[in-house]
Formats: C-alpha cells, sequence, structure tokens
C-alpha cells in the first residue's frame, strides 16, 4: 500500500479523524491525526491485515511554542510483516496537551509516554504508572519545553554530593588523562 493509499484507506475509514498528509523530508510515510481520533486510528494500524503496525518503535514530542498547537506527539510504527515504516503525529494546544495512552495497544508505551510526560509534560490519560522517569521526583516544570528557564537554580533534594577531596579529584584526572595517551 502506497503513502497516498494509507491515508485515503485511513481518510475513508475515519473521516472525522482529520487524517491529512504531513510534509516530510525524509520520505517516511508521515501524517497527522486529530487528538479525539488517534486511539481509534492507532489501534486500526495495528490490527488490520492489511497494515499489521505492531511495533511501537518510537514516542516522542516537538514543542513549538509559541506557536499554536504548541506540541506535536510523534508516534513511529513498525509493520515487520509488510516491511513499512509509518509516522503518526497528533497536534496538541497547550492548555488541553493530554492524549489518551497507548499502552493497551503496545507495552512499549508505557515508558516512552513516561519519558515524554516527563521531558514536556503532556499527560497520557489512563496511564498505569504515570509517574517521573529520567528527573528527580520533587523536579519542578518539564526541561524540554521551549519556555524552561535555561539557568535554573534548583537543587535536586533526593540525591547527595559526592564528596571527593581536592586531592582525590586531581589523582582521578590524572588516571584519565594517562588513559587516553
Amino acid at each position: 500500500m502506497e503513502t497516498t493509499a494509507l491515508t485515503a484507506a485511513l481518510q475513508e475509514a475515519f473521516p472525522a479523524a482529520g487524517v491529512e498528509p504531513a510534509p516530510t523530508s525524509d520520505l517516511q510515510e508521515t501524517f497527522y491525526v486529530a487528538r479525539e481520533h488517534a486511539p481509534e486510528v492507532l489501534r486500526a494500524l495495528r490490527d488490520r491485515p492489511e497494515l499489521r503496525f505492531a511495533f511501537l518503535a518510537e514516542l516522542t514530542a516537538a514543542d513549538f511554542w509559541p506557536r499554536e498547537p504548541r506540541f506535536e506527539l510523534v508516534y513511529m510504527l513498525v509493520s515487520i510483516e509488510h516491511r513499512r515504516r509509518v509516522r503518526v503525529k497528533v497536534r496538541l494546544n497547550a492548555e488541553s496537551a493530554r492524549i489518551a495512552t497507548a499502552t493497551g495497544l503496545w507495552a512499549a508505551a508505557n515508558w516512552l509516554e513516561r519519558e515524554v510526560w516527563d521531558l514536556f509534560g503532556i499527560e497520557f490519560e489512563g496511564h498505569p504508572d504515570p509517574r517521573r522517569l529520567l528527573m528527580p521526583e520533587d523536579w519542578q516544570g518539564y526541561p524540554l519545553r521551549k519556555d524552561y528557564p535555561v539557568q535554573i537554580s534548583m537543587k535536586p533534594h533526593i540525591t547527595e554530593p559526592t564528596q571527593v577531596s581536592e586531592e582525590e579529584f586531581r589523582a582521578s584526572i590524572a588516571r584519565d588523562r594517562l588513559a587516553r595517551h
């Protein structure tokens, strides 16, 4: 099935889903889907015999602040059976940066959604384990947002600083230099 055929088939199957082709520079099949219809389109991509995108390779996001819609959620799907890849994008407004979880479709979505939430603040409704993955539990904010302060002065409260004397530090640097030469 060609790119245009895939997009046309999804537009026909889900006329209200807002399926539209997305521009791409790498020639990978890419299209947009409306947020409220994303779960049903993703399920169809996984379950339909002519598609069978059974592998969620990546889930990430991009922040286009100050533009609205601010975020684009990006699902990278692979059909091993049909030897194809597709990129599905979902636009999200800043004030409603949430979408239904895909953990019921792909187990890999669990950690990928936690990573996106942790770094961008996009909520996944119905996620089985919505807690921080990369940042400390007491961290405030989402570091991959464009409006996140670059010069942050918050000190983590969970970890303790490593206690190394100046003498130990210098010896470590000397060992490192010797190992490189």
